[in-house]
């Protein structure tokens, strides 16, 4: 996979921000995996908690925020909760930032 892409969506999904945390989803490490193939993005990630209430905002913004690259064609977003998310997939600046 092409770093240049990868670097382009890592750049586009750090302004996709939790809106219950104010932390970009990057950051708070919601991001399992990211595959493009054909200029078609699928993203594999989680939430907080299972049920989290905005499942459903946060699915489409990152959703929305991939499909402005010029050159996305298509874009898929999986939504897991295996592995559960835990505090350890913060990064330290999120750690700092909630004070963890």
């Amino acid at each position: 996979m092409n770093d240049l892409l990868l670097a382009q969506i890592d750049s586009a999904l750090r302004t996709v921000i939790d809106p219950e945390l104010g932390i970009d989803i990057v950051s708070l490490g919601l991001i399992y995996g990211v595959t493009v193939k054909d200029n078609a993005i699928e993203i594999v990630m989680t939430l907080t908690t299972p049920g989290c209430p905005m499942h459903a905002t946060i699915s489409a913004d990152v959703e929305e925020t991939l499909r402005r690259l010029a050159w996305a064609k298509d874009v898929t977003v999986h939504v897991t909760y295996t592995p559960p998310w835990t505090p350890d997939m913060l990064t330290l600046e999120a750690r700092v930032t909630l004070g963890r």
